[in-house]
């Protein structure tokens, strides 16, 4: 159902509300400072509207009807929300406060996003942050996550997405793997070099065929879907792996393979619903990791 085709009246809802926790109209018409044949009607009026009624006579009081405590709950709910609207309109409140899920790959999860976390935990700390690490793109549309930083432009009609960086891959090892298969100065000297797998390796051996480098099947002694452990293969002097530059950061101990490597570029991609435009609490987080991407260090 659109929300936008109902007819609703607070005023009545909160005449029923206030009645409902006050147990009386007499009471309920003091609480609400108004007179008790306004607020009577008001109650009636709302019933009329539903269909239903609301209240039976216990006494000199009112107790919930079977359909009256079905629909308490959801008007004082609305109620809760309206006061916390008036307080956030007049600026009585500027809190940010709820769960907003953040989906990336496991090495952007693993490298990156912690330390863009401790800005966003510091600056609202009523934030809760979780991270979605997979390799799979996450469908937002079925809110499996409500932020995705993705390696492309999104296509759906539904989401937005901002580009937020732009760096290369290129081949790293370390120097002693290096030294073990002879020193390679060329895309030759890679011949019967080890180079660390992800997952299904057609579409990557397909890649360094592409720019020159003579690999093979045979070339992926160890693979892994995931791209932290394939990294921390390559970190053990197992093989080659390739990666972007901006992780390869945090790994002082690699070096680029000094052969002539034709760059591969990767683009990093902020994508959200476009529910985003209006929800505050993921506008603000996405607004965030664009900030801190912009800051993160260049290569």
């Amino acid at each position: 159902m659109d929300w936008r085709s109902i007819k609703f009246d607070w005023n009545k809802a909160r005449a029923f509300l206030v009645t409902a926790e006050e147990g009386s109209l007499s009471a309920a018409a003091r609480a609400l400072d108004m007179n008790q044949p306004t607020l009577s009607r008001q109650v009636s009026s709302f019933e009329e509207e539903l269909g239903v009624s609301l209240f039976e006579r216990v006494g000199k009081g009112l107790e919930l009807t079977p359909h009256g405590l079905q629909l308490v709950d959801h008007v004082r709910a609305m109620g809760e929300a309206a006061v916390q609207f008036s307080l956030t309109a007049t600026g009585q409140i500027d809190q940010i406060e709820g769960v907003v899920a953040i989906s990336a790959s496991d090495a952007v999860s693993t490298y990156i996003l912690p330390d863009m976390m401790v800005d966003i935990r510091r600056a609202e700390p009523g934030v809760i942050l979780e991270i979605v690490a997979t390799n799979t793109l996450s469908d937002l549309r079925r809110r499996e996550a409500d932020i995705a930083v993705r390696h492309a432009q999104p296509i759906e009609p539904d989401l937005i997405g901002r580009k937020v960086r732009c760096v290369n891959c290129w081949l790293y090892a370390t120097p002693d793997y290096l030294a073990s298969i002879g020193a390679p100065a060329s895309l030759a000297d890679l011949n019967n070099a080890d180079f660390i797998g992800f997952g299904d390796n057609t579409q990557l051996l397909q890649g360094l065929n592409a720019i020159g480098i003579p690999a093979s099947p045979d070339s992926f002694k160890l693979s892994c879907e995931n791209g932290t452990v394939s990294w921390e293969l390559v970190r053990k002097g197992l093989g080659i792996g390739i990666i972007t530059e901006d992780i390869a950061l945090n790994f002082p101990e690699l070096i680029r393979v000094p052969v002539p490597q034709t760059p591969i570029p990767v683009s990093y991609w902020l994508v959200a619903h476009k529910e985003l435009r209006t929800n505050r609490r993921i506008r603000f987080v996405f607004d965030r990791l664009v900030e801190a991407f912009a800051k993160y260090p260049q290569p």
